[in-house]
């Protein structure tokens, strides 16, 4: 027959069978202890010090002073939060919570909004279309959801908002509810459309540059040159039929007129090099870094690991990115050596062009530099990156990477 321990006015009721294992343990037992019966049926129990055995009720009265103590700050956290919009929805959506941040965001009281359906915040096209009812449908089927898209203010305005919602269980796993945050990011997505939108005028703008240098190349290759060769021609005639002095004076202009060529023929690979229509960008490069460096006095060096030939707006883009850097390099950097490196990455061009000089592009870039600026700007129009380095004494590292645009044609590796 089972034994029961009744300590007195407290009720707390447990059976042991003969063996000494819990058969029996009442609901004040499990109040008290804290242990459920399904703990502690079928174990073995001993009888220890009441005093210990038992949470005193001023342990109790802590624990619970304690727990009310946190609920309550984090609801004045949730309460004061003004950046985002914290609110509870009951299971079919009606709002049953609002923070201070829902009413700085929304424009409704709590008086206002408590008790309504959360549709009204969404446009009517987006009711007319069951969106708020799909969002809750996803968020119990995934147990959250998050959306970005236009909602509504009080005031009729619209504002872009990222909304979170999280499906809400209770113990038995039935659902509770749903909680929302909800956040104006309007002034993030402004910016970011009026960068888009600085982007896509800025690649106009490179576009159109590219094509009145093509033009004008043509112009003064098949016009301004060949006339000038037509009259080195002519001099060259005359001078072999002028007895001296005149000859030697008809030969000087002539001279003069070969120089002028050569400087337009200088002026028509600056505007269009001949060589990244003919032979592709590592050649362009290659043939302008042993001209200038050549010239500055640098020693020089282009390493070439592309495995894909970048497609004409992507290798022109990328080709004067390089002029301007070396370009920053002579003026700057006061180098004794300048290194390139192009190669293949991320299905894309990357190019590192690195100097030793006195490695200060990094503060000239921060102070508005306009070459690094234009740099910068060639980059993101095409939709790639650009960045700058420098070690104070040890030179500097300009890296940007392009992708490669529709018209990528493989190479033999």
């Amino acid at each position: 027959m089972d034994d029961e321990l009744r300590p007195g006015a407290d009720h707390v009721s447990v059976g042991l069978d003969a063996q000494g294992r819990v058969a029996s343990w009442s609901a004040e037992a499990e109040r008290v202890t804290g242990r459920p019966a399904r703990e502690v049926l079928g174990r073995r129990l001993s009888v220890p010090d009441p005093v210990e055995a038992e949470p005193s009720s001023g342990e109790r009265r802590a624990a619970e002073e304690a727990l009310r103590e946190s609920e309550q700050g984090f609801r004045l956290l949730v309460q004061s939060v003004q950046d985002y919009g914290i609110f509870m929805l009951d299971r079919i959506g009606n709002i049953s919570s609002w923070n201070a941040g829902a009413q700085r965001i929304k424009g409704w009281s709590a008086r206002e909004a408590i008790g309504r359906h959360f549709s009204m915040f969404y446009p009517a096209e987006d009711v007319a279309a069951g969106k708020p009812a799909r969002e809750l449908e996803v968020a119990v089927a995934e147990g959250r959801l998050e959306d970005e898209g236009w909602r509504i203010r009080k005031d009729g305005t619209r504002f872009w908002a990222n909304v979170v919602i999280t499906a809400l269980y209770d113990e038995a796993h039935r659902l509770h509810g749903f909680g929302k945050v909800t956040r104006d990011m309007t002034e993030r997505r402004n910016a970011e459309q009026a960068l888009r939108e600085r982007r896509r005028l800025v690649g106009h703008l490179v576009e159109a540059q590219e094509v009145e240098r093509r033009r004008i190349a043509w112009d003064v290759h098949d016009e301004s040159i060949q006339s000038m060769v037509a009259v080195g021609m002519r001099l060259q005639l005359l001078a072999s039929r002028l007895p001296e002095p005149h000859a030697s004076a008809v030969a000087g202009l002539d001279d003069a007129v070969q120089a002028a060529i050569g400087r337009l023929r200088g002026l028509v690979s600056r505007l269009r090099p001949p060589e990244l229509d003919q032979h592709g960008l590592v050649e362009a490069v290659s043939a302008y870094v042993e001209e200038v460096a050549g010239r500055w006095g640098l020693a020089h060096a282009v390493r070439d690991e592309l495995t894909a030939e970048p497609s004409a707006a992507a290798a022109i883009t990328a080709y004067r990115i390089c002029q301007e850097a070396l370009s920053n390099i002579h003026k700057h950097a006061r180098a004794t050596r300048v290194d390139l490196h192009l190669s293949t990455t991320d299905n894309g061009t990357l190019v590192r062009i690195s100097d030793d000089g006195a490695g200060t592009a990094g503060e000239d870039a921060g102070s508005g530099h306009f070459g690094l600026v234009e740099m910068h700007e060639r980059a993101e129009a095409a939709n790639g990156w650009l960045s700058v380095t420098s070690v104070p004494g040890r030179g500097t590292s300009v890296e940007f990477w392009l992708p490669m645009l529709p018209d990528v044609m493989g190479l033999e590796p």
